[in-house]
C-alpha cells in the first residue's frame, strides 16, 4: 500500500489545507492499492503562488542550464524506473511487461526528446531588422489523463521545463503514483540544479474532482494570462540601424 498524502509546493512536500483523502484503486484486483490526497482551491492557489514567484529566475535561465537540469531528470528518473513500473502496474492494472516498456519507458523517451530539441531550437531569429525573441509564456496548468500517465506527464512537464515555464501538474487521481515517485526524484538532483528544479516550480497536486479541475484552470486568470498550447510566445524588438547609434 502506497500512503501518499502530500503535495509538492515550492520545493518542498506539504500537507494540503483540508484533508481529503482517497483511496486508489488496482483496477486488476478492485483493490486499493493506496491512498492519495484530494486538493481545494486553497491549494491552488499555493501552488499558483509559487510558481508564479518562480517565474522570473526560472525564465531567466540559460539553454545550458536547463539541459543540465533535464539531464538530471532523466538521470534520477532511470534510478527509479522499476518503481515507477510497479506504481504504473498497481494504479492501472496493467501486465507487468507492458507498465515496464511501454508505459514507464515512453517517459525517458520524451525527456531525451525534450533534451534534443531544447539543443536545437533557436530562441532568437533575425528578420531584416527585427529580431523575433521566443520567451516562456509563464505559469503552465497542466492536467493529464490516467490511461497513459507517464506518457502524458513527461510530454507536458519536459517541454515546459525546456522552454523555461514554471508549472502546475495536477495528474489523475485514478493513476497519480507514477507521478508523484517522479517528482519525488527531485529531491536527489544534487545542488545548484535542485535549486533550479525548485525556481521552475513544478507543483504537483493529484486530485480529480470537477470543481478542482475548474479552479486550476483558472490559473490563467489569477495569474493575469490566457493559459496556451505555445509554451514560447514571440517578442519582436526592432534592431537599430548602424548610423541610428
Amino acid at each position: 500500500m502506497r500512503d501518499m498524502l502530500q503535495f509538492y509546493i515550492d520545493g518542498k512536500w506539504v500537507d494540503p489545507a483540508t484533508p481529503n483523502t482517497l483511496d486508489v484503486i488496482n483496477p486488476a484486483t478492485e483493490e486499493p492499492c493506496g491512498r492519495i490526497s484530494l486538493g481545494s482551491a486553497a491549494d491552488v492557489d499555493l501552488a499558483v503562488a509559487a510558481a508564479k514567484r518562480a517565474e522570473t529566475d526560472f525564465a531567466a535561465t540559460s539553454r545550458e542550464q536547463r539541459i543540465e537540469l533535464l539531464e538530471s531528470v532523466l538521470s534520477e528518473f532511470m534510478k527509479r524506473y522499476d518503481d515507477v513500473a510497479e506504481a504504473v502496474m498497481e494504479e492501472m492494472g496493467a501486465p507487468w511487461g507492458f507498465a515496464k516498456s511501454a508505459q514507464t519507458g515512453s517517459g525517458p523517451h520524451h525527456i531525451k526528446a525534450a533534451i534534443r530539441a531544447l539543443k536545437a531550437f533557436s530562441f532568437e531569429e533575425r528578420n531584416r531588422s527585427t529580431l523575433v525573441v521566443k520567451e516562456p509564456i509563464g505559469v503552465c496548468a497542466l492536467i493529464t489523463p490516467w490511461n497513459w500517465p507517464v506518457n502524458q506527464v513527461v510530454v507536458k512537464v519536459a517541454p515546459a521545463m525546456a522552454a523555461g515555464c514554471t508549472m502546475v501538474l495536477k495528474p489523475s487521481e485514478i493513476a497519480p503514483f507514477d507521478a508523484i515517485i517522479v517528482t519525488a526524484a527531485a529531491e536527489f538532483i544534487p545542488p545548484p540544479l535542485i535549486g533550479q528544479l525548485a525556481e521552475s516550480g513544478l507543483m504537483i497536486i493529484p486530485v480529480g474532482s470537477p470543481f478542482f479541475v475548474q479552479t486550476l484552470m483558472l490559473v490563467q486568470k489569477r495569474d493575469g494570462k490566457t493559459i496556451s498550447t505555445n509554451l514560447m510566445p514571440v517578442r519582436f524588438v526592432p534592431f537599430k540601424r548602424a548610423d541610428e547609434e
